[in-house]
């Protein structure tokens, strides 16, 4: 469909919802919400630079902002953010989500190479510490001994805080023209290709595949989506189009920002299983459902979910 075309067909209907946005009937905001955010979605698709695009990015913004701010309105006005608000979010950067992933995967395989080539890089990148303890448990019997040494809530509290800390500085640091961002996803896929590897040197890598990705399926899948967010911050400043880089990083900012207040639930989940469930010593059947279950999860939410809600939006 032409633009022009498009416009004169919803052109009424927006105006009509910009006079009306201030409304206190909740659920007439929440119908018109998800109405201009499917036109959005259409518009970003095909227009994604023109003034249609943009004045349907603000008027948007000003009813989520009347959803969302509103501290009367009920848990489910907060419940479309992740229904609605993100999955269309992600279906517009999905290009960004695969190189961060390329990028994060790239780096955990150096990692891993790295360590078979040199012995000494596994203690340089993990720790003369970490090592030792690690060596001193796996004489013991117990080579993941460490995911009991801690009592369970203090541990789920610090685990949680510590990924969202991680997630939020991975997010932040794309401000440096993406720099910061690939550099933090670079270290941390180094730091788990090259531990996978000690894993497999010291010939327990089953164990911590089944008991490492427990937790891991949705901590690591979260930060590799916080670098999604860094690039989209960092590329706005590089490659900020049609746009004056203040509003195109203004822009960026909206939408990583909406990408990392959306992980926080993912991090949760990941705190509490590595709290609760790691240190349980599963057998392989149980542990490779939550493993599943968790791809599953993240693959849908953030790929598949996503998907279908653009394609329904451009029938």
């Amino acid at each position: 469909m032409r633009e022009a075309l498009f416009k004169k067909q919803n052109l009424e209907k927006w105006k009509r919802y910009e006079e009306e946005w201030k409304a206190k009937d909740s659920d007439a905001l929440a119908e018109r919400y998800i109405e201009l955010t499917d036109d959005l979605a259409y518009a970003q698709t095909f227009y994604p630079q023109s003034n249609t695009t943009i004045y349907l990015n603000n008027l948007t913004g000003k009813l989520f902002q009347r959803i969302y701010v509103n501290k009367k309105e009920s848990y489910s006005r907060i419940w479309l953010f992740w229904k609605t608000e993100l999955p269309h979010l992600f279906a517009e950067v999905h290009p960004t989500l695969f190189l961060a992933f390329v990028w994060f995967g790239i780096s955990a395989l150096i990692g891993a190479c790295s360590a078979a080539y040199d012995e000494s890089f596994i203690r340089l990148i993990l720790g003369d510490a970490y090592v030792d303890m690690t060596l001193d448990n796996i004489q013991k019997g117990d080579p993941l001994a460490v995911y009991g040494r801690e009592d369970m809530v203090s541990m789920f509290l610090g685990i949680t805080f510590n990924n969202i800390r991680v997630a939020f500085l991975t997010f932040v640091a794309g401000i440096f023209c993406s720099i910061g961002t690939a550099y933090l996803l670079v270290y941390n896929g180094v730091m788990l290709g090259c531990f996978q590897y000690f894993c497999y040197q010291q010939g327990f890598l089953k164990v911590s595949l089944l008991t490492i990705w427990l937790h891991g399926t949705i901590e690591i899948s979260s930060i590799i989506i916080a670098g999604c967010a860094g690039f989209l911050l960092g590329n706005s400043l590089l490659f900020p189009g049609t746009y004056t880089r203040l509003d195109a990083l203004k822009q960026a900012a909206n939408n990583a920002l909406k990408i990392s207040i959306g992980l926080v639930p993912f991090f949760i989940m990941a705190g509490f299983i590595e709290s609760f469930v790691t240190r349980q010593h599963l057998s392989t059947l149980p542990s490779l459902s939550i493993i599943v279950a968790s791809f599953v999860l993240i693959v849908w939410y953030f790929v598949l979910y996503p998907w279908q809600l653009r394609k329904a939006s451009t029938n």
